[in-house]
């Protein structure tokens, strides 16, 4: 598998730019939109938070276990949310996707998928990966039903796993998706994206 390295991933709505720590205020501004930071199961930086929330990822990004990216709304010009590679493994040809948000206005819309298409094509076309993971709160239910609607498999749950933000402590869902299993899932990701999308 190749290093990721920061690139930039497009679609005709969306843009996957690398993050920079002059999108903080833009990844502020859209984590007003719903105060997501108030969601318990989800590490969106609340105010005064960010540019801290910017800087661990940059310094993930120079220790190559992390690539950030900041979502773009392409009509717009708005940054409306991030994504970023993690827990990258080189040597199994593996990675995971994950710290994703969007505004609230940008939920349940054709963004995540539109962003899941991109980053996946990515890992596993450019980059070789074998395998792509994802991870979850268990009581994160939306989280869980939008990667199982990927197409991800769900691998099982780690108990007692992760700090959540209050201090408590999470059980984690851990899915994945095999190299081989991409063609299917790449197919079903642009049926998604061409029907037109339920009310």
């Amino acid at each position: 598998m190749r290093k990721p390295e920061p690139c930039t991933l497009e679609a005709p709505l969306v843009r996957l730019e690398p993050l920079a720590a002059d999108h903080a205020a833009e990844l502020a501004t859209a984590a007003r939109d719903g105060e997501l930071w108030n969601l318990r199961v989800t590490s969106v930086p609340a105010p005064g938070e960010t540019t801290a929330y910017v800087a661990a990822a940059l310094k993930g990004r120079d220790e190559g276990h992390m690539l950030p990216f900041v979502v773009r709304d392409l009509p717009s010009g708005r940054i409306i949310g991030c994504t970023r590679y993690h827990d990258i493994v080189p040597a199994v040809e593996r990675l995971e996707i994950g710290y994703t948000w969007y505004g609230a206005s940008w939920q349940r819309s054709h963004v995540n998928t539109t962003c899941k298409l991109l980053l996946l094509a990515h890992a596993f076309e450019a980059l070789g990966a074998k395998l792509v993971g994802w991870r979850t709160d268990n009581y994160n239910f939306a989280s869980q039903r939008a990667i199982e609607r990927l197409g991800a498999r769900k691998d099982g749950v780690l108990r007692h796993h992760a700090l959540r933000r209050d201090g408590t402590v999470r059980d984690t869902v851990m899915y994945s998706l095999a190299a081989g299993e991409w063609p299917e899932v790449k197919a079903h990701l642009q049926y998604l994206l061409a029907k037109p999308r339920e009310k």
